[in-house]
């Protein structure tokens, strides 16, 4: 299986992410295996739309724990409420933050990172874990990659936890 997820700068963002989701649901179909979904899912988005850092988190216990991930070293462990991951879990909804050092109480992985989304994976009303895409830019996430981002990790969960 040879497949690329190379970005596409002449078409907006909208039509970029139905791009992707077309292959990515090819890319997933009928693997099971979660960090190898989570590991191609974080390559493909990384690849498709060059953001600096793309990772899981994942639930254990009250602690999100570092999963598959692309980019710089990062944190192991958020408890939950803690930063904007540990509050996206906390609070079960995607969060956009356009200015990290805004954020209170923002958990510097990487000082390099600007601006954060912060996706929950949840399946049959039960969270577990969370997608979460820095950038280098601030302000670089809008109202269209959280629609988007939420059917990638929508199409994700289906496909794990069905």
């Amino acid at each position: 299986m040879e497949q690329h997820f190379y970005p596409t700068e002449e078409k907006d963002k909208k039509t970029r992410y139905e791009e992707f989701l077309t292959q990515y649901a090819g890319l997933i179909e009928g693997e099971s295996n979660a960090v190898s979904v989570m590991a191609n899912t974080c390559a493909a988005l990384k690849e498709a739309f060059g953001f600096f850092w793309v990772g899981f988190y994942l639930v254990e216990g009250d602690t999100l724990v570092l999963g598959p991930f692309q980019g710089d070293v990062a944190c192991y462990r958020i408890r939950k409420g803690l930063g904007v991951c540990g509050t996206a879990w906390a609070e079960g909804r995607t969060l956009v933050v356009p200015d990290v050092d805004a954020f209170p109480g923002h958990i510097a992985c990487s000082s390099l990172s600007r601006s954060e989304i912060v996706i929950p994976i949840i399946y049959n009303e039960v969270i577990k874990g969370v997608l979460d895409i820095d950038s280098d830019q601030p302000d670089d996430f809008d109202d269209t990659d959280r629609e988007e981002l939420e059917q990638v990790v929508r199409l994700m969960a289906e496909t794990l936890y069905t």
